[in-house]
Parts: structure tokens; C-alpha cells; sequence
């Protein structure tokens, strides 16, 4: 049997990292097993959709890599399945009507005007696409039981259902969107990289229970993920030149990538005292000497110099960045280009 899933978000904007748990344990399901992800849109209440919404799901879906092989597949296209799903549950008599509503043991499956529920649409969906495993957080258990009468009703049996442990908070309560790192638009806004996000919720797979969210893994994550990426892929997400890319290393967010390369490229203006002049005047005469772009061994050769005879470095940072953080100094000094440096240095110690 030919393994297949679903991720049904609702069209409520971007996803909140307890929905993106359940879209990658589905697609990581899926392909373990060979089989296939359908995404699923499920709009029929359109008071919770909001516009832009499914554009806001299939990029947040798409940034983590988490591609589908059908779909997506909008329940508000899909009228004539229900119609047909509540006609067969009519002629087995398996429903009834009550007040202008269809309903099944007290559950509504159609409203007066004509809409289906969730609840009738979801199991329809189910049958008539195939799914043969759905698997989603542990607060839909009370839907199961619903849901396998519901499936009968239609003539068929409801998919097995695996229900996996929620993305909680320090309260101990299911992530909303409004939660603080809570959505992937509010982490991907953080400058976490995408494949940090990826690794972490890849990690939990399917949680047996709740699991509280830990940014300082996520976090941790990003670090090496940023490690990792190539330079030209790191230095456009800083929105830098390539040959940045070695001092963007140690950056532990890609904000904060896009900060060193603003330091690097465009820095404060800074005028020092006389305590950075020797060392400032000394690293120009060092450079001067040197190619117009430094290699990494060069860059490290010249900062242990200026260290050796007592040289003030964190000034130096100053001239070079203008600021006085930032990551390791050889790799500004091989980042700056030789008629650059000269330049930063000579303004820096250069009085008013």
C-alpha cells in the first residue's frame, strides 16, 4: 500500500512553529516510507481566513523546504465531494435532519444554508484523496472518535491516526501565533536561518507528548547552521559580497550578519584619542606593506603583530567598524581593502 498524508493548515496567516512540527513530521513520514504529502487547504470557515493567508503558509512551507506532491487542494473548491459525501450518508440512512441542519449523533455536517462543517469536510477529504495516515498534534484526539462515525456514515472507514505531543510554551500551553517567537514569519524575522528551524522540529519527529518550545536550541541551531552555508548563500542573506563572507561567520543570527556587514562596508565615523594612535598608526604601516586584500593567514599574522608589541585592538575594531563588537579582528582586517583600511585608520586618529 502506497503510504499517504496530509498537512491541512487553515488559511490564518503564516504558520506557528506547532503547525510547521506537524507539516515537517508528514513530509519526513512520507518520505521515509516512499509514499506521498498532499497539502490540504482547509477554508470552509471563512471567517478565520484572512487574504494573503494561504500565500503567507505556502512561503513559510516553501523556506522550510517542506515541498507536497499534490495540492495544494482548497476545500472551498471542493462543493460537489461534500454533496456527494452527504448524499450518500442520507440514502444510508446514517443522518438526519434537524431544524434545516444534517447532523450524525448531535455533530452537524451541513448548516441550514447549504456549508458544510469541519468536521464533515475533513473526513470527506480523508476518504476521497486517499490519505492512509493522518498525522497531527494530540489536540484533535477528541475529533478521532467523531470522525470514525462520520467516515462510516460515508460508507468508509477513517485512515489510522497518529497524533503527536504539541510545541508548548513556559506555560505549558499550546503555541498561538500571538505567542512571542511563536510564528516562522516572527523566527524567520529573527534572522534565523531556515535550515536551524528545519533541524530543530526534525529533531522532535513525533513527540509522544507535549514538548516545550527551546529557543536557546533553536538558537544554538542557528549558529551552526550559519556556519555551514555557503559563502555566497550566507553573503546574500546578509546582502554583502561574497569576500565578506569570513567575517559573517561567527554571526549568530542573520541579522546580525546583516550588522557586520553594515560595519564592514559602510562603518560610523569614529575620531579617537592619542591611547589608539600608536596602534592605529602602526597596524597603517603594517598594511601599507601588504597585499591590496589579505588573506586569512595574512590577517592573522598582522593581528598577532599589533597583540605582540601591546597594541590596543579594541581601538582598532573602532577604526576599522566603528563599533566596538563584532566578530574575530583578523577577519575585518582581511575583509578591508588595503586603500581602505588606510583610509579608515588616518580618519580615525585624524583631530578635528
Amino acid at each position: 500500500m502506497t503510504i499517504r498524508v496530509r498537512f491541512a493548515p487553515s488559511p490564518t496567516g503564516s504558520l506557528h512553529l506547532g503547525n510547521a512540527l506537524s507539516a515537517v513530521a508528514n513530509r519526513c513520514y512520507a518520505d521515509a516510507r516512499g509514499g506521498s504529502l498532499v497539502l490540504r487547504i482547509d477554508d470552509t470557515d471563512a471567517a478565520r481566513s484572512i487574504p494573503g493567508g494561504e500565500e503567507a503558509i505556502l512561503a513559510d512551507l516553501g523556506w522550510l523546504c517542506v515541498g507536497w506532491d499534490e495540492g495544494p487542494v482548497r476545500q472551498s473548491e471542493r462543493g460537489a465531494v461534500y454533496a456527494d459525501a452527504l448524499a450518500r450518508a442520507l440514502g444510508n440512512g446514517a443522518v438526519r435532519y434537524d431544524d434545516g441542519s444534517i447532523r450524525l449523533a448531535g455533530t452537524t455536517l451541513a448548516r441550514p444554508d447549504g456549508t458544510v462543517t469541519y468536521q464533515l469536510a475533513t473526513v470527506a477529504d480523508d476518504l476521497d484523496l486517499g490519505i492512509t495516515r493522518i498525522i497531527r498534534g494530540s489536540d484533535h484526539r477528541p475529533n478521532e472518535e467523531v470522525q470514525q462515525r462520520i467516515a462510516r456514515a460515508l460508507g468508509g472507514e477513517l485512515p489510522e491516526v497518529i497524533h503527536h505531543g504539541l510545541l508548548v510554551g513556559e506555560d505549558g500551553k499550546k503555541l498561538s501565533k500571538r505567542a512571542a517567537h511563536a510564528s516562522v514569519a516572527d523566527i524567520r524575522q529573527e534572522g534565523i536561518p531556515a535550515a536551524a528551524v528545519r533541524a530543530y522540529l526534525e529533531e522532535l519527529g513525533l513527540p509522544r507528548h507535549d514538548v516545550r518550545l527551546d529557543t536557546g536550541r533553536i538558537h544554538r541551531l542557528a549558529i551552526e547552521a550559519i556556519a555551514q552555508m555557503p559563502d555566497a548563500d550566507l553573503a546574500a542573506a546578509a546582502g554583502a559580497p561574497a569576500e565578506l563572507a569570513r567575517a559573517l561567520r561567527g554571526a549568530r543570527t542573520l541579522v546580525e550578519a546583516t550588522e557586520i556587514a553594515r560595519q564592514i562596508q559602510a562603518p560610523e565615523a569614529v575620531h579617537l584619542g592619542n591611547e589608539a594612535r600608536l596602534t592605529v598608526e602602526r597596524f597603517a604601516e603594517l598594511r601599507a606593506a601588504g597585499a591590496a586584500q589579505l588573506g586569512e593567514d595574512d590577517a592573522r599574522a598582522l593581528v598577532r603583530e599589533l597583540k605582540a608589541v601591546g597594541g590596543n585592538l579594541k581601538q582598532l575594531r573602532l577604526a576599522l567598524t566603528g563599533a566596538e563588537r563584532g566578530p574575530e579582528l583578523w577577519a575585518v582586517v582581511a575583509s578591508v581593502p588595503r586603500d581602505e583600511a588606510l583610509r579608515r585608520a588616518a580618519a580615525a586618529i585624524t583631530r578635528g
